[in-house]
């Protein structure tokens, strides 16, 4: 029944908030209670929204706080059910078959037996996630689903709806336990809305700078404060560039790191300039923001801290 699935699970949005906020994420109310419903329902969590904006880390700090196994499978084109569920091994099969060739005690229903047991059976994500673990049921992160093709998408959505697949030699592979699922999609194509609909869904969206800061403040609590109110209104308005691709909280985390490194205390035009290929990934967009317009970014910036009080 739903709000019985786990009792080590979080009891209210609030205690999601909290269980959150103590993996380092800083999520809004909205995302902690659609968080909080995915876990007392144990329904799949389907993030969408643009790379770097946090959607991984989600399921990273789920596992983390809750004490569970992280099981990934990073999606790509091609992916197939070798690669996520299961294959044999069939080297050690083959060693295996010569070995009894070699000893002269060849019973073939008894080998076929041997070499299509447990034994020989390797274990992909999505197998190992519907296994008993005895630290509970582990959090199973599908990441950036958008990367395969819809064959595989339909076999997803078949996992997800019963939590079991079937290895014909050996027979179906149920979950006395359904693991924590988190789907995670960058958009680069539409998800078919059969596997939406059996998933809650959240659009994960760039941070507003209160927000941001509150993330930068306890991912990098040594930074200076100033620094740190700077670097967030200059990412808070070079976002709003026409950039092919805008830097997400990864990247501010990683270009605040870098700053730090340098032991800048606040946000100097040549140290932007030098350090701009840290926040922006592309090369067209550093192109575009030249020395001119870092230096307006800076003073948008220092106008922004001001207003963040």
């Amino acid at each position: 029944m739903p709000g019985q699935r786990d009792p080590g699970l979080p009891a209210s949005i609030d205690a999601t908030l909290a269980l959150l906020q103590s993996g380092g994420y800083v999520a809004d109310r909205a995302l902690a209670t659609v968080v909080f419903l995915a876990l007392r329902m144990g329904r799949p969590l389907f993030l969408e929204g643009e790379a770097g904006v946090g959607k991984t880390e989600i399921a990273k700090v789920l596992a983390g706080a809750l004490g569970r196994r992280l099981i990934r499978l990073q999606c790509y084109e091609g992916l197939d059910l070798s690669s996520a569920v299961y294959e044999w091994n069939y080297a050690a099969q083959m060693i295996a078959i010569r070995a009894s060739e070699a000893a002269g005690s060849v019973d073939r229903d008894r080998l076929v037996e041997d070499v299509f047991s447990e034994r020989y059976l390797i274990r992909r994500p999505l197998l190992q996630a519907l296994e008993p673990d005895p630290g509970g049921a582990p959090v199973l992160l599908v990441d950036e689903l958008d990367r395969t093709d819809e064959a595989f998408e339909a076999f997803l959505l078949e996992v997800l709806s019963d939590f079991q697949v079937t290895v014909p030699e050996l027979g179906t592979v149920r979950a006395e336990h359904p693991p924590i699922v988190v789907v995670t999609s960058n958009r680069t194509r539409e998800v078919h809305d059969a596997l939406k609909r059996r998933c809650l869904y959240h659009w994960v969206d760039y941070p507003n700078a209160a927000r941001e800061l509150a993330i930068l403040r306890a991912r990098l609590p040594d930074a200076p404060k100033r620094l740190s109110r700077e670097v967030v209104g200059f990412v808070q308005a070079i976002r709003r560039e026409d950039l092919f691709k805008a830097p997400g909280v990864a990247e501010t985390l990683d270009w605040a790191s870098a700053l730090v490194e340098l032991d800048a205390a606040a946000l100097d035009p040549a140290v932007v300039g030098d350090t701009l290929g840290v926040l922006l990934k592309y090369q067209d967009d550093i192109a575009k923001t030249d020395a001119g317009r870092i230096e307006a970014l800076i003073q948008d910036a220092r106008m922004a801290v001001k207003a963040m009080g």
